[in-house]
């Protein structure tokens, strides 16, 4: 459920923390394109789980299955100019930016074909064409370069929003408090999404964190959140328009706590002790972003199971096309191994 979060301040009055939605119901073709766009990122991420499990991709491997509906609801109110940057958990990000599947997938398994030239992995991949500035692996450590970005955007006098992704255990990172400081500080066009799934590394949100409500976040600051459903992409395409407007509109940064869930561990060596099964299924059969909008398709006649099934084919061609790719693919010449590496002097 989508909810206002903490009002801001100006001259000692209160300012509404969110707009009015400004977006009509989806068509047909729109819930057809977010159904595609996340089975594309499920499918990958299954597949990149099973070149995991043999061999083929190494380091950690952090999928964002169960996650779909976050990405894809705020890349569908996204313009041309604004920028994307996340943590390590963001093969779901490259994709929903127009990002290659097969140079995802190489980079995954170490190619000279990968987006990084096989140096970078999991964690490290970008594309200045797509605005995508990582994949970083350090917690936290993008909220700061974002609201960089965010700078950089106010100071070129740019309407273009920086969507900059956190996790919840991310929230309770100093680099964190002092980045919003100084978005709200300087109004600068910024979107903090914190992809809230409860369970950071392993450890539950209730354990971990003295205020729960990761949207206040912002309150000492005056920066406004929202709470969103981030298991509908619905919920969460309406709460980024609002939130991508209110920075367009100069008032300055916004705060979204997606309240998601993840089904795998926090990574591919992780057992998710932590949780029983019983809860994970009963995600899986109550609250599947990918199923939800398949229902919503067939409630309302946007296609039929056949046309879905085709869109499932077509996905997992492309899937096993971008696998066949990157096993295909040459490792990168030991001489690659001091190219793009900033040395002094």
């Amino acid at each position: 459920m989508a909810g206002k979060g903490p009002s801001k301040k100006t001259d000692g009055k209160p300012a509404p923390a969110r707009a009015e939605p400004a977006l009509p119901p989806p068509d047909g073709e729109a819930l057809l394109g977010f159904y595609r766009d996340m089975l594309l990122i499920r499918r990958f991420e299954e597949k990149a789980g099973q070149l995991y499990g043999m061999g083929l991709i190494g380091g950690f491997c952090h999928l964002y299955i169960g996650q779909e509906a976050v990405v894809v609801g705020v890349q569908s109110v996204s313009r041309p100019g604004d920028q994307v940057i996340t943590g390590y958990r963001d093969h779901g990000h490259m994709l929903a930016t127009g990002m290659d599947p097969k140079g995802v997938m190489a980079e995954l398994t170490g190619r000279e074909t990968g987006y990084s030239k096989g140096k970078g992995g999991s964690m490290h991949m970008f594309s200045r064409e797509k605005n995508f500035f990582g994949g970083h692996g350090i917690v936290g450590a993008q909220v700061p370069i974002g609201t960089g970005l965010a700078f950089a955007n106010r100071y070129r006098g740019s309407d273009a929003v920086c969507f900059t992704y956190f996790g919840d255990g991310a929230a309770n990172q100093g680099q964190v408090y002092e980045s919003l400081n100084m978005g709200e500080l300087w109004k600068l066009p910024v979107v903090y999404i914190i992809e809230n799934n409860q369970y950071a590394m392993g450890t539950s949100v209730e354990r971990a964190s003295a205020e729960t409500h990761l949207h206040r976040r912002g309150a000492s600051f005056a920066l406004p959140g929202e709470e969103v459903d981030g298991m509908s992409v619905l919920a969460v395409r309406e709460a980024a328009a609002r939130a991508a407007a209110w920075c367009r509109e100069g008032k300055g940064p916004f705060i979204l706590e997606m309240k998601t869930y993840r089904y795998r561990g926090h990574s591919m060596s992780d057992p998710a002790k932590y949780r029983t099964r019983d809860e994970v299924q009963s995600m899986r059969e109550t609250r599947d972003p990918i199923e939800n909008v398949r229902r919503l398709i067939l409630d309302t006649e946007a296609a039929d199971e056949a046309a879905l099934k085709d869109i499932d084919r077509d996905i997992r061609e492309i899937v096993n096309e971008a696998a066949d790719f990157a096993q295909e693919s040459p490792e990168p010449a030991p001489e690659e191994l001091w190219t793009d590496v900033l040395r002094a002097g």
